[in-house]
Parts: structure tokens; sequence; C-alpha cells
């Protein structure tokens, strides 16, 4: 496996396709490494004894030891332990850790070409292996680029005036295919070695050009990444961990781009737009399950050092609210680990979470992310948007006076105060800040299309018929089987102390 030095080496080889604020630049624009530090410390991790077991599986197709990110879950063990490295990994960066885009892709297509070969004999699921394996052993990471531009959201993908507001196949040859369209919001490709491409909603026979998936080096000639990178303002003298961090996001240009024909993992098996889509949702949502509870954790932690700040960390309502953000993280962290025991086992040999859970967490997350701020607003008040630059503490005319005047619980030293508020700064009114925010929201899926899941999947007649006996009108309680199914338990699953410390 990659150390971190590694992976920023290989970075540094890639060809220049990335477009930041109108020039062409390389991996080594300085604009995109807070987001290749969150990248790094998935590295970092995986070469941590004590993180080995979380950080790291044995390839179900190599069997050798390989990082997690790159693994496909083989048992609910497997998908509590990529749900608690998520979770552990987020709040040393604080926040997204950036590469489950790429474990949700490879989770997704390992289920989806088996079932498009089972119907059609086709080969997909072979390349695809050999493509994983070759991806293990060289410890990649990869961003996932399901999202379309879209267009009119009122027409189908071969409706659209211009097509390429969804990728579509331009041309098959024996060699491989053509493509050309625009991916958008695409989290992490600009410091990713590969790009995994999927369909991004169902299709129709007339959609069939528009279903289609591959892999593509991210730095391919053929594909231009338009990049806004987010990061929080440099500190001169109060430095912190949280600042070294950062996200980037691409918009990526095909323009009749080729991928060979090793590469291709769909082409125009449109009945299976929609599964594949979902398999990376779900599969996605199940790791918010991890994420957005570290978010959590990091949005808590300031409002408990802003509390302690004011000296109000012991008035009744303050502890009140504290308790509302353990209510929301451990729910869903919850029916994260519920969704890993009530998975199933596909025909592929990998191991998916149950969609009602990890949507159910997912969506109680999403609903949550603004009125979490909300808090940490209230009990902070206004001095993260009015707080003088660190430069005023540092100038001899000033300093005196700002050291002086930010401390408000005097157990705390003028250091210690200006250092809290800011973080607070940062958590609360930086551009990371919106970017937690509208990803909160709709990173995974907007939240229509988590009420649309849980609507597929979720038994309400269940609900009903038990309403019906309650209330008389049936005589007979058929209760439902989705209620009475018993956790999975599979070889090697309970395995001593799997939420220990390791």
């Amino acid at each position: 496996m990659r150390t971190p030095e590694q992976y920023r080496a290989g970075l540094a080889k890639m060809r220049p396709n990335l477009y930041i604020g109108g020039e062409k630049v390389g991996r080594d624009d300085p604009r995109i490494l807070p987001g290749i530090n969150v990248m790094a410390v998935t590295f970092e991790i995986a070469q941590d004894e004590k993180w080995k077991g979380v950080a790291t599986a044995t390839s179900a197709y190599t069997g050798k030891e390989v990082n997690r990110w790159a693994h496909t879950p083989q048992h609910p063990y497997d998908l509590m332990q990529k749900q608690k490295m998520i979770r552990l990994g987020a709040q040393r960066v604080g926040g997204c850790i950036q590469r489950c885009m790429g474990h949700d892709a490879i989770t997704a297509l390992s289920i989806s070409t088996k079932e498009i070969d089972d119907k059609y004999g086709t080969e997909y699921n072979k390349r695809f292996v050999d493509w994983l394996s070759w991806y293990q052993d060289n410890d990649l990471c990869a961003a996932c680029a399901q999202t379309d531009m879209k267009g009119d959201r009122t027409k189908r993908p071969s409706e659209q005036v211009e097509p390429g507001q969804y990728v579509h196949v331009d041309e098959v040859t024996d060699e491989g295919i053509y493509v050309s369209g625009c991916k958008v919001c695409i989290t992490m490709a600009a410091y990713a070695d590969e790009i995994l491409v999927l369909p991004t909603r169902a299709m129709l026979e007339g959609d069939a050009d528009w279903a289609v998936a591959f892999a593509i080096p991210a730095d391919d000639p053929g594909i231009k990444q338009v990049v806004r990178p987010v990061w929080l303002h440099e500190r001169k003298e109060i430095e912190s961990p949280f600042c070294q961090y950062g996200v980037s996001d691409s918009m990526i240009i095909f323009d009749r781009t080729f991928i060979p024909k090793e590469r291709v993992f769909m082409c125009r098996e449109w009945e299976f737009g929609r599964r594949m889509a979902m398999l990376f949702a779900d599969s996605h949502r199940h790791s918010y399950c991890g994420c957005k509870p570290a978010v959590s954790d990091v949005i808590l932690g300031a409002t408990l050092l802003a509390a302690e700040a004011n000296n109000i960390q012991k008035v009744s309502h303050v502890r009140e609210k504290m308790s509302e953000y353990a209510l929301g993280s451990e729910l869903a962290f919850a029916a994260g680990v519920a969704a890993a025991m009530y998975g199933e086992k596909t025909a592929s040999g990998t191991f998916f979470p149950n969609a009602i859970f990890a949507n159910v967490g997912r969506r109680l997350m999403g609903e949550n992310i603004y009125h979490e701020y909300n808090m940490l607003t209230e009990i902070a008040g206004g001095l993260a948007v009015t707080m003088p630059f660190e430069e005023d503490f540092m100038n001899p005319d000033t300093k005196p006076y700002m050291d002086k005047y930010i401390v408000r619980n005097p157990k705390l030293s003028s250091e210690e105060s200006h250092r809290i508020w800011r973080f607070v700064e940062n958590v609360s009114a930086s551009a990371m800040t919106s970017w937690y925010q509208i990803a909160g929201v709709h990173g995974g899926g907007s939240p229509i299309m988590e009420t649309i899941a849980l609507n597929i999947d979720y038994d309400y007649n269940a609900r009903r018929n038990v309403a019906r006996y309650l209330a008389g009108i049936d005589k007979e309680l058929d209760q439902s089987a989705e209620l009475m199914r018993q956790p999975t338990f599979g070889c090697n699953l309970m395995q001593p102390e799997p939420f220990g410390d390791a």
C-alpha cells in the first residue's frame, strides 16, 4: 500500500488537464493542496498498525491486504468497519474524507456488472475485476463521476437540445468507445488517480446511448477538468490542523473521448441505468452514516468550545442543545450499523447495505445540518463574522487590546480564546461552511431522491395491515416478513470487539 509521500509523488507525474480561474494547471497548484492533504490522510492511516483491520482489508480478488477504500465489502462486518473508518478519518480532517466516492462506485460496479453479464452474456464483470485487481495492487484512489449537468429537468437524456447534458456514447468500435458530455459537482477528481463514470438516472430504450459506465485516468488528455477549490484562510501564527484541509469539485468535460474496451463496464444496456445509479447512491448514503456523524462531531465540538469561551457551558438550554447533536449523529450512525446488519449478499459476492436504513440515516443528517449550524450560531454569537483579522492580534499597536478583550471566560488565556474563536469562524462562517451545508443536503442525492428510494423499498402496506387489524377491519394479522427478518450473520462476521479501540 502506498504512503502519503508516494501518493503525492504520483500526482506530480500526472499530465496537467485542470483549469482553475481561467488557467490550465497541474496537480502542484496550491489551491488544490488542501484537498490533497485530506486524501493523504487516507493513505497515512492505512500505514498505522492501530488502524489495521479498520483502514485495511483482505481483497476478495487477490487475497492480499489492501486499503479498505479499494475493497468490496464481503459481509456485514466489512460494512461496519467501512463506516467506522469513515467517521474516524473524517474526525481527523474535520469533515468530508472524500474517498468514499470511489469506494461506493466500486461497490456499485462489482454488483451491476455481474447482473448485466448474467442477463446478456457480456464480459463486463471480468473487465471490472481485472481493473479492480490492478487498482488494488497499485493502491489507487478514484473519484466517482455520476452527476450529469442534466439540462432541462423536465426532459429525458435523449430529449435534451444539447445531448452532452448527459455523458453518452458517440461511437462504438472494436477497440472501445467514444464518449461526450459533462459531469458536474465531482468531488476530489482533481487529485484522484482514476475517475469512474456511472449513469445518474433510470433510462428508457430511447436513452440507450446515455447508459454508459467506464474507468478513465484522471489526467487523460481526452478530458478537461474545470475545478472549483474551497479552502480556509491561511493562518499567520495561530496555526491549526483544521486549516490544512479543504476540497475541490470538478466539472469534467468529455469531447469524443476514447475509452479502451477493457475499461468499459456498461454500453447501452439501458435497463440497468437505474440499478447502477441506485447501487452507487444507496452505498454512498450508507457511507454518509459514518461521514455525517463525524461532521456533527466537529460542529458539536466547536459549539462546546464556544460555550466554554462564553462561560455558559453549564447553562441548561445550552446543555439541552448539546443533546440534540448527540441524538442526530448517533441515530444516523446506528442506522448505518443496522443497514450493515440487515444487508444482503449479492450474486457478485459483494455484500450490500439495507437501502431503507441507509436512506433513513442519510435523510436524518441532511435534515439536521442547518439546524446544527443554527445551534452553533446561537451559542457562539456574532463574533465569528465580526472578529478582527489575525494580523490585528499581531500588530504591536492593537495586540494588547485584542489580547485583553478577546477573553470572556477568565479561566481561558487570550491565546486559547483567540484559537477558539478562529476555529468557530472556520467552522461556522467560511467558504467551507457553505460547502458543508449544501453538501449536507445534496451529497449522495437530493432529499427527494431519498424520499423516492424510501417509497420504493419501504413496506407501507404492512403498516396499513396492522392498522386494519387493530381497527377490527381484518380478523387476522399477516405480519410483515420484513419485520420478522433476522440480521445477516455470515462467516467471520462477529469478530471480537468489532468496535473496540482499533
